[in-house]
C-alpha cells in the first residue's frame, strides 16, 4: 500500500478520534446535570483521545506531504520552487 492511502487513513482516524470524544463527554455530561469525579474522568478520557486525534493528523499530514514530494518546497529557492509547483499541478 502506499504511502497517501496511509496518510489519508491517520488522518481520517486522527477526526474521528477528536470527534468521539467530543460526543462521549458531551453525552456523559447530558446524563448527569452536575459536574462530578465520573464527568471529571471522562475529561480525562477526551484529552487521551484528543490527543492521540491530533497526533494522528499530524502524522497523516507530515506523509501526504512526503508523499507529494512537498518536503523539498521547505529547502527550495526562487525558480526551482516555481518548477516544484507546476510539476505538482501538472497532469
Amino acid at each position: 500500500m502506499s504511502i497517501l492511502f496511509w496518510a489519508l487513513t491517520f488522518g481520517v482516524i486522527g477526526k474521528i478520534l477528536l470527534a468521539v470524544g467530543i460526543l462521549k463527554v458531551h453525552y456523559v455530561m447530558s446524563q448527569e446535570k452536575r459536574i462530578d469525579s465520573e464527568v471529571i474522568h471522562s475529561f480525562h478520557y477526551e484529552k487521551i483521545l484528543t490527543l492521540i486525534g491530533i497526533g494522528f493528523i499530524v502524522t497523516g499530514y507530515l506523509m501526504e506531504l512526503y508523499f507529494y514530494n512537498g518536503l523539498h518546497m521547505l529547502s527550495c529557492t526562487g525558480g526551482e520552487c516555481a518548477a516544484s509547483v507546476l510539476d505538482a499541478i501538472a497532469p
